[in-house]
């Protein structure tokens, strides 16, 4: 991995130093005698060389010394005038040597670039660690997702499934109550009817006590409310009531207390007491007290 950042650092300074040295002998043989600008290129490059040298062995020692680094950039900048210097007054391939004319800077910024990677470089066995951590932290996200989404999906249903029946409850529960509803009507309107008696002796008989003497009724309407049932002993041993005794029977028990007793509580304690009267009579003989 130093390969990648260094060699081409080394490259980029040995071509910036062998142009530079070329330019100089080129451009001041003419004017000097090429033994003289040989020695003025190698100058050039070997300051260059001495300063960069100088920053390596102070990297390796994990220091840095701005003044070095600048007499580096310095004898950089030296090189880089004379390629540009010799590029503008050149007759010839003025642009193509203007071209290489940023070669000594460039190797400066590869140097410095190798400089940045070498202190923060970690050593193979950080490397395996931290990839190990990214990896488990990609392993427990990756989790984390997959359980949120199942859960997501579980909830989903569940409140899916607790809905559906819940409205299946709801739709037999309506109809349930409106069959309910319409059947207590049908009672209500049966028992309240003030035909009801007269109907169910000529269809049935005998309906209630006292129709056929001596004869124990055999059905009665449903009453609209608890019902306290009498024994047949004591329907057999209780003389019938008149409807009289009925009557003030009834208002009796309905003004026993303040205010008056509706007809369920007073027919409750009516049958309560012992009395016998069949449902017919005893609704009959309240209209008439109340009336």
């Amino acid at each position: 991995m130093k390969a990648k950042t260094v060699l081409p650092a080394v490259a980029m300074t040995a071509v910036s130093m062998v142009l530079t040295l070329a330019v100089v002998v080129m451009w001041l043989g003419t004017a000097m005698p090429w033994l003289v600008a040989l020695v003025v290129g190698l100058g050039i490059d070997g300051g260059w060389l001495a300063t960069l040298a100088y920053e390596r062995r102070l990297a390796a020692q994990g220091d840095h010394n701005p003044t070095v680094t600048g007499v580096g950039w310095f004898f950089g900048l030296i090189a880089t005038g004379v390629l540009v210097a010799h590029a503008l007054l050149a007759e010839e391939s003025a642009g193509a040597w203007l071209a290489v004319a940023w070669l000594p800077i460039a190797a400066k910024a590869l140097w410095l670039v190798h400089g940045l990677w070498e202190r923060t470089a970690l050593t193979p066995g950080a490397l395996g660690a931290i990839r190990g951590i990214q990896q488990e932290a990609r392993d427990e996200a990756a989790v984390a997702r997959a359980r949120l989404r199942a859960d997501a999906t579980t909830e989903e249903t569940r409140l899916t499934a607790v809905t559906a029946a819940g409205a299946r409850v709801a739709r037999v529960q309506a109809r349930t109550a409106a069959t309910l509803a319409g059947a207590w009507s049908t009672l209500e309107s049966a028992r309240q009817g003030e035909d009801t008696g007269r109907a169910l002796t000529s269809v049935t008989a005998p309906v209630t006590p006292g129709v056929t003497p001596d004869v124990t009724p055999r059905w009665e309407l449903p009453v609209w409310g608890p019902v306290e049932p009498v024994s047949a002993l004591a329907l057999e041993s209780a003389p019938a009531l008149s409807d009289a005794q009925l009557d003030a029977l009834v208002d009796e028990i309905r003004h026993s207390e303040v205010p008056a007793l509706s007809y369920r509580e007073m027919a409750i304690r009516f049958r309560a007491a012992g009395h016998s009267a069949s449902e017919v009579r005893l609704r009959a003989a309240w209209k008439r007290v109340v009336a």
